[in-house]
């Protein structure tokens, strides 16, 4: 796909979730590996493949796709105007620009929404990806999934305009 167009961006569609939970498990499977063991990628992408849970999960966030040539290759949700509650992109596209594509798009709506900053519990995986756009670590978590245990980092970064009168 390296070589496909620019990824364009639209709003989740509820036909989305089967091709979402795809991607979200392409992703954990092949680009956590040095991160997280086995185990830990088993129970997580267990987790993001429930798709009746990401349907219901999404329908309160929003969330944005990229997409090449008309085909879903990452996706983004924001909920309650911020946290960044889920980011994912399909290995073939990994390292192509979707995923900074698709946090500008997410950073410059919550903005324009009133957000003031954003967080994220991003995991060991993305953690270098969110520091080079400016978020800073706050502290770590571990999280139980399926009976393992996966630690992530909670970060934030300003994306509002500062408040002039405080």
């Amino acid at each position: 796909m390296s070589d496909g167009p620019t990824a364009a961006l639209r709003p989740a569609l509820p036909g989305d979730t089967p091709v979402l939970a795809a991607i979200a498990q392409a992703a954990i499977f092949e680009l956590t590996g040095d991160d997280y063991d086995e185990d830990q990628q088993e129970a997580w992408a267990a987790a993001a493949g429930d798709e009746e849970a990401l349907a219901a999960r999404l329908a309160d966030q929003l969330t944005l796709v990229a997409t090449r040539g008309g085909i879903p290759v990452g996706f983004i949700a924001l909920a309650d105007n911020r946290l960044v509650d889920q980011l994912y992109v399909h290995p073939d596209v990994a390292g192509e620009g979707v995923g900074a594509l698709l946090c500008d798009a997410i950073e410059r709506l919550a903005a324009a929404r009133g957000a003031k900053s954003l967080t994220v519990d991003a995991s060991d995986t993305a953690l270098g990806f969110f520091q080079k756009r400016g978020y800073v670590p706050k502290h770590r978590n571990t999280v139980p999934r399926g009976g393992v245990w996966l630690g992530n980092t909670t970060m934030e970064k300003n994306v509002g305009e500062p408040d002039p009168i405080h």
